[in-house]
């Protein structure tokens, strides 16, 4: 097992209750599988109590992490530390380090992610001096987060909307995170919006024959994913995601691998009719990707597709996943020369007409959106979304051990 420095091992004796002092605190990374265990567990130990928290299925996050299996690590590095006490978990950290985002933008910023911590400052400041420190020692002069990996991944942390439940793909946390990481000195860097379509107007209907003017009028296609051709598919819509979002604050151009294993992600959730590309002369332009809320259906699994060996989670998934009746747009992209063209408006109410009036769905949440990201915002707010979310990313220099 690898531990950390004696120096980064957090010990203190604060007084508690009738004086008693609090058992020493220590901060290790995670280097065995028993440790792994603990990591993956440490959320629902902090936020089981919680009603909207959803618990992320245990073998997804392993994955996730897992080196051999995540193609972030074929040109990034991460690791990961968990807080103990008295021989229980009380928090964790990632941190991570990708190469390809410092070059980008010549900047020199390492990345923390998959936060948790019990309301103690001392936690909170023990997972982040670790993963300060090990920035450092990687010659990293700043950190932003939460970040997991990367922007094309789980990012921000809730300080608004804490009354619903995260929809797939999104974090939840309890309103005390917002304090402990600002106690760190960590300051905004940028806020995220998340917002709610429920169509109580019936703005569908009313946009429907406007929606079929803007296709005749930009001379644009909308279609359906065609999953009998995959790897084509999957590479048209990889040039429009690198090269719709090279303006947008914080993007990393995904690689063709990181691309390839988010799309078989997203294969196994996905409706075709909800994954739709925007083509002008035959060409992409445009496409945007909603998911049934994988979230409604996994919540009661409690982390878990099997019992006992047995895939009776599973079993239970696959009777609720056709139950779902609220969906996510994760993601809805236009080449610079195509915006401003209704295009975006015919992706979005297309996707709405569907999802309501042929699967059901009650409800839909697109996110997420930079908050001066002006053009798509008005553009969300116009086709009847209310913003009901809000995650922000902080940032922090690193000062140079002395």
């Amino acid at each position: 097992m690898r531990w950390l420095p004696f120096s980064s091992i957090v010990r203190h004796a604060v007084s508690a209750r009738g004086g008693l002092a609090i058992a020493p605190l220590e901060i290790r990374e995670v280097a065995t599988r028993r440790d792994l265990n603990r990591f993956v567990r440490v959320p629902a130990s902090i936020q089981g109590g919680d009603p909207c928290w959803v618990p992320p299925l245990l073998a997804e996050t392993k994955e996730f992490l897992n080196p051999r299996k995540h193609p972030f690590y074929k040109h990034g590095a991460a690791t990961t530390f968990l807080a103990m006490r008295d021989g229980r978990a009380v928090g964790r950290i990632l941190v991570s380090d990708d190469p390809n985002y410092n070059s980008q933008y010549d900047t020199n910023v390492g990345c923390f992610g998959l936060f948790e911590s019990i309301d103690d400052p001392a936690v909170a400041h023990g997972l982040l001096d670790a993963a300060a420190d090990w920035l450092r020692a990687r010659g990293r002069t700043s950190v932003m987060g939460p970040i997991d990996y990367s922007t094309n991944y789980p990012v921000g942390l809730l300080i608004d909307g804490f009354d619903t439940p995260p929809r797939v793909m999104m974090n939840h946390n309890p309103p005390y995170y917002s304090r402990l990481l600002e106690s760190w000195g960590l300051d905004k860097a940028k806020d995220l919006y998340c917002w709610w379509f429920v169509d109580p107007l019936d703005m569908v209907a009313k946009w429907r024959a406007r929606a079929e003017k803007i296709a005749k009028r930009s001379g644009v296609r909308v279609r359906s994913f065609r999953i009998d051709d995959f790897d084509a598919e999957v590479k048209r819509c990889l040039n429009v995601y690198n090269g719709s979002r090279t303006e947008n604050w914080g993007f990393v151009r995904l690689s063709d691998a990181e691309f390839h294993y988010f799309a078989k992600q997203i294969a196994r959730l996905a409706i075709p009719e909800l994954v739709l590309l925007a083509e002008v002369d035959d060409q992409p332009v445009g496409f945007s990707i909603t998911l049934p809320d994988f979230n409604e259906a996994v919540a009661p699994l409690k982390g878990r597709l099997t019992t006992f060996g047995l895939p009776i989670g599973l079993w239970r998934l696959t009777r609720r996943l056709p139950r779902v009746r609220t969906a996510r747009m994760l993601v809805l992209d236009l080449l610079e020369g195509y915006r401003r063209r209704g295009i975006s408006e015919l992706l979005i109410l297309r996707t709405l007409d569907y999802g309501k009036n042929t699967i059901g769905y009650t409800g839909a949440e697109l996110s997420w959106t930079l908050e001066d990201n002006y053009l798509i915002n008005r553009t969300i707010e116009a086709v009847g979304g209310q913003r009901y979310k809000t995650y922000r990313i902080y940032e922090k220099a690193i000062e140079p051990r002395q």
